[in-house]
């Protein structure tokens, strides 16, 4: 019997697997530190998914401090956090 597409055990959320996409594609360095990440109608386009689906992708990366938004120029990957450990 096939899973239904509301089952709290299915695939991810749309949203999830467009994060999880960006998140890979920062950690492999395809977009490196200063670089912006694809505009929300790329992301729509390649992902498949509606816009709204796209910022809540973006604006979990933002809460969580991998990228930054710029109004009207865009989101860009944003410097790693350094450790603190060798500096004292």
């Amino acid at each position: 019997m096939s899973e239904s597409p509301r089952s709290p055990h299915g695939p991810r959320a749309p949203y999830m697997r467009v994060l999880d996409s960006l998140t890979a594609a920062i950690d492999a360095g395809t977009y490196a530190p200063g670089d912006p990440i694809p505009s929300e109608a790329e992301l729509c386009a390649e992902h498949g998914v509606a816009r709204m689906t796209v910022r809540r992708a973006v604006r979990e990366l933002r809460d969580r401090g991998v990228i930054y938004t710029e109004w009207g120029k865009g989101s860009f990957v944003a410097q790693a956090e350094e450790d603190d450990q060798g500096d004292a």
